[in-house]
C-alpha cells in the first residue's frame, strides 16, 4: 500500500506513520507512475484537492467532519482521525484492502459477461437448417454453453454443455470448452478430449453434456451424451414429442468414461432440441412435471424465462426448415 505524502504541515504524522504498518511513501507529483489499484492513505484535503483516481483511505483531523463527507462523496474508501487512528490499523487495512478487491471484482463482472457472450457461436448458414438459441444467466457469468461449427461441406458438428455449480469458475470452464471450437470431428471425439482435459487438471468440477454431428444430405443426427438432464427432444409435425433418454456418466469423473453414439433421422420441419438443467426452473413440481411443462412450451414454441432465475439456462435447438 502506499502512503501520500501530506502537502500541509501534520503535527502528528510521525506518530501515525509508527502505528501504521510499512508503506511505500510516495509523492502527490508522481502518482500517475503508480499502480492505480492499490490502496493509498492520504490526508484529506490533499484528496480533496487532487482528487486522484487511486482507491484511498483519508486522514482527517476532528474539526474536519464536512471534508470528510466530501470525501466519502468522492469515492473515499474510509476515513480515519490523524491523531486517534483504529486499535489494530493493519487489521483494519487488510479488511478495507479485501472489500475493495471484492467490489471490483464485481464491477468487472458485467464486462465478463458481455466478454463471454462474445465468445458464444456466430450464427452460420446452413442448406435447409437453422441453428436457434436461447442464453440467460443466472447472474452475469454462465456454467452453462453451447457451440456449433461446420466440419466440411455436409457435417456440422454442435454440442450443450452444463458446468456443475455456478459463478467464475464455472463460467471459465464454459471459456475453456470455446477453445476447443473446432477441434473435434466427432461427438464422441469431443466428449473424450473434454474429459481427458478434466481430469487430467483435477478440476473440482463436473460437466454434463450432449453433442452430436449432423449429416446435411443424409439428414442424419449421430449424437452422444455425457450425464446430461434433460435428454435431447425431437420435435416432428403432427407427432408426439420423441425424448432421446440414455445413461451416461459426465464428464471429469473417471478417465474411463464409456461414450455411447445414437442414431436418429429428422424429418421436413422436424426440431433437435437441447436444454440445460436451468430450462426446468421456471416450472413448479417435481422434476418430471416441469421436464413435462418444459416438453410442452418447447412444443408450442412459447418457452420463456422470468427475468431473474435460479440457474443458467442455455437452449440449443436445430431446425430442419423443409
Amino acid at each position: 500500500m502506499y502512503f501520500i505524502q501530506p502537502t500541509r504541515s501534520i503535527p502528528c504524522l510521525d506518530q501515525a506513520l509508527t502505528e501504521l504498518p510499512s508503506l511505500q511513501m510516495i509523492q502527490i507529483d508522481d502518482l500517475d507512475l503508480y499502480d492505480q489499484t492499490i490502496i493509498a492513505i492520504a490526508d484529506v484535503q490533499d484528496f480533496l484537492k487532487y482528487q486522484w483516481k487511486l482507491p484511498t483511505i483519508v486522514l482527517a483531523f476532528e474539526h474536519e467532519g464536512a471534508a470528510l463527507a466530501q470525501a466519502w462523496e468522492l469515492g473515499a474508501l474510509a476515513g480515519w482521525m490523524w491523531d486517534s487512528l483504529p486499535k489494530n490499523p493493519v487489521h483494519s487495512l487488510f479488511k478495507i484492502d479485501a472489500q475493495y478487491k471484492r467490489n471490483q471484482d464485481s464491477r468487472d463482472l458485467p464486462s465478463a459477461a458481455e466478454l463471454q457472450k462474445r465468445l458464444l457461436p456466430n450464427p452460420i448458414e446452413l442448406p435447409n437448417y437453422q441453428f436457434e438459441s436461447f442464453f440467460q444467466p443466472s447472474a452475469y457469468l454462465s456454467g452453462d454453453w453451447y457451440d456449433y461449427w461446420r466440419l466440411n461441406d455436409e457435417e456440422v458438428l454442435f454440442y450443450l454443455a452444463d458446468v456443475s455449480g455456478h459463478g467464475v469458475t464455472s463460467s471459465l470452464l464454459t471459456s475453456w470448452m470455446a477453445a476447443f471450437h473446432g477441434r473435434s470431428k466427432t461427438p464422441s471425439q469431443l466428449i473424450q478430449k473434454l474429459n481427458a482435459m478434466l481430469v487430467q487438471e483435477n478440476i473440482e468440477k463436473h460437466i454434463t453434456m450432449v453433442a452430436g454431428i449432423l449429416n446435411l444430405v443424409t439428414h442424419e443426427v449421430r449424437w452422444s451424451s455425457a450425464g446430461h438432464y434433460p435428454p435431447p427432444i425431437i420435435f416432428e409435425p403432427n407427432q408426439p414429442p420423441q425424448i432421446l433418454t440414455t445413461s451416461s456418466f459426465p464428464l471429469g469423473l473417471t478417465e474411463e468414461l464409456e461414450v455411447e453414439e445414437h442414431h436418429c433421422r429428422l424429418s421436413r420441419h422436424a426440431r433437435f432440441i437441447l436444454c440445460s438443467d436451468g430450462a426446468l426452473e421456471p416450472f413448479d413440481g417435481g422434476l418430471n412435471d416441469q421436464f413435462n411443462q418444459l416438453v410442452e412450451h418447447l412444443q408450442k414454441d412459447s418457452f420463456k424465462a422470468p427475468d431473474h432465475v435460479a440457474d443458467d439456462i442455455a437452449i440449443l435447438s436445430l431446425r430442419r426448415m423443409n
